[in-house]
C-alpha cells in the first residue's frame, strides 16, 4: 500500500488566474489576501472548498479564489449556500456578502441562515455605502449621511450588523477589520473551526464613495484607545498601558481605570463567548466606545444539515425506500385535468 503524498498549498494555490477588478485601495484587496493566507492553514483541499456570493462589489470575490464558486442573484447567496451545504455536507463552504446585499435586499435570507444554523461561515463586508451602483446610502449608513440618494441626510436608523446576527440566534458571531490583516486571519480560523453559521463582519473602507468611515478605529495609531480585542476567558481591556476596562452597570457599560502596574479590579468584565445565554453579547453590540472587535459569541448547538440528515435517515427507516412517481399517484388527493369535448 502506498500511502498518499500530502501537498502543503500555499497562498498563490488559492490565487485565480482572474483579473482583481477592485478600485486601488479598496479593503477588499486585503480581505481577499486574509482569506487566500488563511486557507493553506485550514488544511482543507481546494476541491473541498466553495465560495458564493450575491450582488455588489464584494460579491466578485469567487472569481478571485482558485477553488469552487458561484456568483449568485442579489441577496440570496443564503438559499445557495445552505443548499450547496445540504447537498454536500463535507464542503466548506464561504458566504460573501455586502451591508447592502446582505442586510437590504437580502436581510429576510440573512435572517433564516443565521436561525436554521448550517455550517457556513459568512463575511459580511461592511462599507457602510452602496458601492457598486457609485455611492448611494445603504441600511448601515450613519443618520444624517449625505449621499446621491440623500442630499438631505439619510433619516434611517442604520442597522446593527452584530445585533441582527445575534437577535437571529447566529451560534458565532465576530467583527474584525480589513486594515488588521492578522486579526481578520485569527478570526477567519475561528468561524471555520465553529460547527454551525459563522458571521463576521468586516469594517472594510470604500475609498471612493466613503472614505475613511471607519478611519477613527481602523488607523493603526488610533486602535489602541480606540478599540477593544475581546479574547475569551480574559478581562475587557484597553489601552497602550491595559490600564482601561469594562464594567457592568446594570444594563450600561461604564469604563474603570488604574494605575499602570496595578492589578485589574475585581469588578472589570472577563468575557465569555460561550456564554449560554446572549443577552451580554446582545448589549456589547451597542459599545461605540472602546469599540469591540473579535468574537463576541461562539457557542455549539446542532447544525441544519445534520438535523435534516438525520430526519431523512428516521423516514427511510419507518418507510424503506419508495418509488416517487407511485407517491405523485397515490392518495385521494390525485385528479386528471381532460381537454373539453
Amino acid at each position: 500500500m502506498t500511502q498518499a503524498t500530502v501537498v502543503k498549498l500555499k497562498k498563490k494555490d488559492f490565487e485565480s488566474d482572474q483579473e482583481v477588478r477592485w478600485c486601488p485601495g479598496c479593503g477588499d484587496y486585503a480581505i481577499l489576501a486574509a482569506i487566500q493566507r488563511t486557507m493553506p492553514e485550514l488544511g482543507i483541499p481546494r476541491e473541498k472548498l466553495v465560495f458564493v456570493s450575491g450582488i455588489g462589489c464584494s460579491s466578485r470575490f469567487p472569481y478571485y479564489m482558485n477553488t469552487y464558486g458561484f456568483h449568485t442573484i442579489h441577496g440570496r447567496a443564503p438559499a445557495f449556500a445552505t443548499g450547496i451545504k445540504c447537498a454536500n455536507p463535507e464542503l466548506s463552504v464561504w458566504q460573501i456578502t455586502g451591508d447592502g446585499d446582505g442586510l437590504s435586499i437580502g436581510g429576510n435570507h440573512l435572517l433564516h441562515v443565521l436561525r436554521r444554523n448550517p455550517d457556513i461561515n459568512i463575511l459580511l463586508f461592511n462599507n457602510r455605502i452602496y458601492g457598486l451602483t457609485k455611492g448611494q446610502y445603504s441600511p448601515t449608513s450613519e443618520k444624517g449621511k449625505i449621499t446621491k440618494s440623500t442630499p438631505y441626510g439619510s433619516i434611517d436608523q442604520p442597522v446593527n450588523p452584530l445585533k441582527f446576527a445575534i437577535a437571529s440566534g447566529a451560534t458565532f458571531v465576530a467583527r474584525t477589520m480589513d486594515a488588521d490583516i492578522k486579526h481578520m486571519m485569527q478570526t477567519f480560523k475561528a468561524a471555520a473551526a465553529h460547527k454551525g453559521v459563522a458571521f463576521i463582519e468586516i469594517m472594510q473602507n470604500c475609498p471612493i464613495f466613503n472614505d475613511g468611515a471607519w478611519k477613527g478605529f481602523t488607523a493603526k495609531k488610533e486602535r489602541p484607545e480606540r478599540v477593544l480585542y475581546l479574547e475569551h476567558g480574559k478581562p475587557m481591556l484597553w489601552g497602550k498601558k491595559k490600564n482601561r476596562g469594562l464594567v457592568l452597570d446594570g444594563f450600561d457599560f461604564r469604563e474603570r481605570s488604574w494605575e499602570e502596574g496595578d492589578e485589574v479590579p475585581s469588578d472589570v468584565l472577563v468575557h465569555d463567548a460561550q456564554a449560554e445565554k446572549s443577552s451580554l453579547a446582545y448589549l456589547m453590540t451597542e459599545i461605540e466606545h472602546p469599540l469591540p472587535v473579535g468574537v463576541f459569541r461562539a457557542v455549539q448547538k446542532p447544525t441544519y444539515e445534520q438535523e435534516m440528515l438525520a430526519q431523512i435517515e428516521t423516514a427511510k427507516q419507518k418507510i424503506g425506500h419508495s418509488d416517487l412517481g407511485r407517491l405523485y399517484r397515490e392518495g385521494a388527493n390525485t385528479w386528471t385535468v381532460a381537454p373539453k369535448d
